[in-house]
């Protein structure tokens, strides 16, 4: 079982540099990836993409890159004198036209477009950087799964304790649940007495009257369904695949089936520990959605 938070930091060191890639993921219904890399990093998107969506079936996941170059920093002068040339003599002809002397100033030169320009070192190119960056990306998947199962061994524990408490509650339910037509019955009988009404217990109206009400509230299907589905969500939290959706569908029907109990029951203790058990099927929901 792996949770949908995690974290991971992976680093990847080769000729030009050093590439770092960090994940961090929080709960989300549906699979949702965020990139964050260099922007001259673009042809290298596609692929670290699907290797990050090959990595989670849902939860947001957000990626960023960063690459720390260790070639020396250097930056060469570049002198265009011919262009300087050009200034210069434009310069002349048209302090000739001018009648006008015009001195040109090295402050002149200075800010002339294209006379002096400084080139950087040449940067790696985005394609060299690949099997860098994915080999950074691989260490820092590692860590985030290591992190995710770590998140999901605790989920796991507090799932067990949560799914053993509803074991109990749903046995107590069972027990109580064939009492409920006799004590229907009796508390029946109580009001007719009461009502100076008494009937024979072998009448027909009271025989019926009795059978219909235990038909109603007869809780054996909705306690057979409900052990199904605890003891499904169990096998789905010991399953390597993401679990999450399904186990988050059982809580549903598991909240349904309680729902019908308390319906049916017109019982106080069964009704007591329905809501008990509703409490902690939310309990279970709301742990189920940091379940990937």
């Amino acid at each position: 079982m792996k949770s949908m938070t995690g974290f991971g930091r992976g680093e990847a060191t080769g000729p030009g540099g050093r590439c770092t890639a960090e994940l961090s993921s929080v709960n989300r219904k549906q699979a949702d990836i965020e990139l964050r890399m260099p922007r001259d990093w673009q042809p290298l998107e596609p692929g670290l993409r699907q290797l990050l969506a090959g990595a989670l079936s849902r939860g947001r996941l957000q990626a960023s890159f960063t690459f720390e170059s260790d070639l020396p920093a250097s930056a060469s002068l570049h002198v265009d004198h011919a262009l300087a040339q050009a200034y210069a003599a434009a310069l002349a002809q048209l302090s000739a036209s001018l009648g006008s002397p015009l001195a040109l100033s090295p402050e002149s030169l200075l800010r002339a477009p294209g006379v002096f320009t400084l080139s950087d070192r040449a940067a790696p190119s985005p394609e060299s950087l690949q099997p860098l960056a994915h080999a950074a990306l691989a260490a820092a998947l590692a860590a985030w799964d290591q992190a995710r199962l770590r998140e999901g061994a605790h989920l796991h524990a507090d799932l067990t304790a949560r799914l053993a408490t509803l074991q109990q509650l749903l046995h107590h339910i069972a027990l109580d649940a064939p009492l409920v037509a006799p004590l229907h019955r009796a508390a029946l009988l109580r009001r007719l007495h009461d009502a100076d009404l008494p009937l024979p217990l072998d009448d027909e109206r009271l025989i019926k009257e009795i059978a219909l009400f235990a038909d109603r509230c007869d809780l054996s299907e909705e306690i057979s369904r409900l052990q199904g589905h605890l003891a499904e969500f169990a096998r789905l939290m010991d399953t390597p695949q993401p679990s999450g959706r399904p186990l988050d569908f059982l809580t549903q029907e598991m909240h349904r089936e309680l729902n019908t109990m308390g319906a049916k029951a017109n019982h106080a203790p069964i009704q007591h520990l329905v809501v008990a058990g509703k409490t902690e099927v939310e309990r279970l929901r709301e742990q189920v959605q940091n379940i990937e």
